[in-house]
């Protein structure tokens, strides 16, 4: 009865061991890869699955991880594990020298996102996937810049990035892995190259200073001639507005002293004509002639002026002086009857 008893007892020892280990629980995200007797079986989804112990066992993976020590230095170890994460994964590959189109050594550094599609592929088509694709990046990233001059690789990182990941995406297809992207970190060129890029950096700034300070200079040369230009053209035209604004007040003044004078002509002849009138009048009553009356006085007032003169020593008479006298007589006759 002992005997039996023990040896149900280490039967169902047994079997309680072989169930737990039979009992394979696998996180989302993650799954691992069955072999059976040596062949490969089955992958397991994310969940509880159930193997056969002792001839069911995972196929080992290698994976890769970065940690940092105390003194702040990265490093990269690797591992395996029963467990392959299907997510997307980052490698941080160290920096390495290439070199250039241009014969300049540089030291380049990237950094590598993928996700494994296909576990089987990725176990059983290459061995070590992280140091396969850390050595296909590697030389991937020499051909791609050995093919760009110093100045093409500093400043075409999105063209270097796109030609990497086409080919590490095709050339990794057959591993079960998906290159999502790839990033170049740090581009380093030689302490003489640098040097001399920041001396070129200096002199170009140099010259777009000098090359803005000549167009402003420019600018200015020309805003000040389009200025003198302008008050050039506004002085002629204040100067013309002037001499139309005083020929215009002339011959205002000249209209007005025309208007005058033939005004002043006008009241004088009709003075004139007033007084010729009542001489008339006057003369009509001595029964003389006017017109002899006022030719006399025409005579009598032209004799006064020449004979007004400095150098008047001779004095001219008509020759038909009776005519004069007549009128003289005349006028007399017409103060006396006054």
């Amino acid at each position: 009865m002992t005997t039996s008893l023990i040896i149900v007892c280490i039967i169902a020892l047994i079997v309680i061991i072989f169930a737990i280990r039979g009992i394979r629980v696998i996180r989302q995200s993650e799954t691992s890869v069955i072999e059976r007797l040596g062949k490969y079986h089955k992958t397991l989804p994310s969940g509880i699955n159930i193997v056969w112990p002792i001839i069911d066992r995972p196929r080992e993976f290698h994976t890769r991880y970065a940690y940092t020590d105390i003194n702040g230095s990265q490093y990269v170890k690797s591992k395996t594990s029963s467990r392959i994460d299907l997510r997307e994964q980052v490698y941080d590959f160290p920096k390495q020298s290439v070199i250039t189109k241009d014969n300049v050594q540089t030291e380049i550094n990237a950094l590598l996102y993928f996700q494994i599609v296909d576990p089987v592929k990725a176990v059983y088509e290459i061995d070590n996937l992280p140091n396969a694709i850390e050595k296909l990046t590697q030389t991937t990233l020499r051909n791609v810049i050995g093919e760009l001059e110093l100045d093409e690789t500093l400043t075409s990182r999105d063209t270097i990035n796109a030609k990497l990941r086409a080919v590490l995406d095709d050339a990794t297809n057959k591993w079960g892995v998906k290159v999502n992207r790839v990033e170049l970190q740090d581009i380093i060129p030689p302490a003489s190259v640098k040097a001399a890029m920041e001396q070129q950096m200096q002199a170009e700034r140099q010259k777009r200073a000098a090359i803005l300070t000549a167009e402003g200079d420019k600018q200015t040369a020309i805003l000040t001639s389009e200025g003198e230009k302008a008050s050039q053209i506004n002085q002629a035209e204040a100067k013309k507005q002037a001499m139309i604004l005083q020929a215009e007040a002339e011959k205002q003044a000249a209209i007005l002293k025309a208007e005058g004078e033939a005004d002043a002509k006008v009241l004088q002849a009709e003075a004139e004509a007033r007084s010729i009138g009542k001489i008339a009048d006057a003369v009509a009553q001595t029964k003389t002639d006017p017109a002899s009356f006022v030719l006399a006085e025409k005579y009598i007032a032209a004799i006064q002026q020449m004979a007004s003169g400095d150098r008047s020593k001779t004095v001219f008479l008509p020759f038909e002086a009776t005519n004069l006298l007549g009128s003289i007589g005349g006028i007399k006759e017409i103060f006396e009857k006054k």
